[in-house]
C-alpha cells in the first residue's frame, strides 16, 4: 500500500527538511529514477529521454555503480544529474543511524553528489538531522507505483499523470523490478507531458 501523491498537509506536518516537490511557475516536471543502475532498464531509460531532449535525475546505489560503472557514466555524459540513494538500500527506520550514515558515506565516495533519496521514503528523523547538514533530502510529488508486481502498467501509467503539476518529482525506478512497467508507461508519459507543454529538468 502506498500513496501516489503525499496529501499537502503530511508533508508539511513530517519534516520542513525534506524536498517534496520544487517552487517554479514553469511547466517543469523533475523525473526521478531509483535504484539503478541496471542494463536492463537504465539504458531503455536513457534512449527514451533522449527521444524527447528530456533530462532525469538517477538515484543511484553504490554497490550497482561497481556492478555497472560504463553505464552510470552514460548517465551524467547524456547530461542528466545523479544522487545518493545509499550503497546497499538500507531502510532508515530499520536501520541503527550510525550504520546508516556510513552506508550513504560509502555510497558518497563513489557518486559525490549534493543531493539523496532514501530507499523507501523511510528515514528518521535523527538521521535527518545529520544528513541536512551536506545534502539536500529529496522526496516526491508522484510516486507511479512501478515497484508493485499487483499494479497493472496502465494503472501505472495513471498513477504516474493524474497529480502532475508544474514543480513535480516524479519516481520512477530503473530496477529489473519495476522494468517491465517502466518500458511501457515512460514513452507513454514522455509523450503525453511534452505534447501538454511541460519540460523535463534535472534536479
Amino acid at each position: 500500500m502506498f500513496l501516489v501523491s503525499t496529501p499537502w498537509l503530511v508533508r508539511k506536518c513530517l519534516n520542513k527538511d525534506l524536498c517534496w516537490g520544487v517552487d517554479t511557475k514553469q511547466n517543469e516536471i523533475y523525473l526521478t529514477f531509483d535504484d539503478g543502475p541496471n542494463p536492463q532498464t537504465t539504458n531503455f531509460i536513457l534512449e527514451s529521454l533522449d527521444k524527447y531532449n528530456a533530462k532525469a535525475t538517477f538515484f543511484c546505489l553504490g554497490k550497482n555503480i561497481e556492478l555497472h560503472p560504463v553505464l552510470y557514466d552514460s548517465i551524467i555524459k547524456n547530461g542528466n544529474t545523479v544522487g545518493n540513494h545509499t550503497y546497499s538500500h538500507l531502510n532508515g527506520w530499520k536501520t541503527h543511524s550510525q550504520n546508516y550514515i556510513s552506508d550513504i558515506e560509502k555510497a558518497d565516495a563513489i557518486i559525490k553528489s549534493p543531493l539523496f533519496r532514501p530507499p523507501y521514503g523511510r528515514i528518521k528523523p535523527s538521521q535527518i538531522y545529520r544528513l541536512k547538514k551536506k545534502y539536500k533530502i529529496i522526496m516526491w510529488s508522484v510516486l507511479s507505483g512501478d515497484f508493485d508486481y499487483n499494479l497493472s502498467s496502465e494503472k501505472c501509467f495513471q498513477n504516474s499523470v493524474r497529480f502532475i503539476k508544474p514543480g513535480s518529482i516524479v519516481v520512477f525506478h530503473d530496477s529489473i523490478k519495476a522494468s517491465e512497467k517502466v518500458k511501457f508507461v515512460l514513452p507513454e508519459f514522455l509523450k503525453i507531458m511534452s505534447d501538454t507543454g511541460f519540460s523535463f529538468e534535472t534536479l
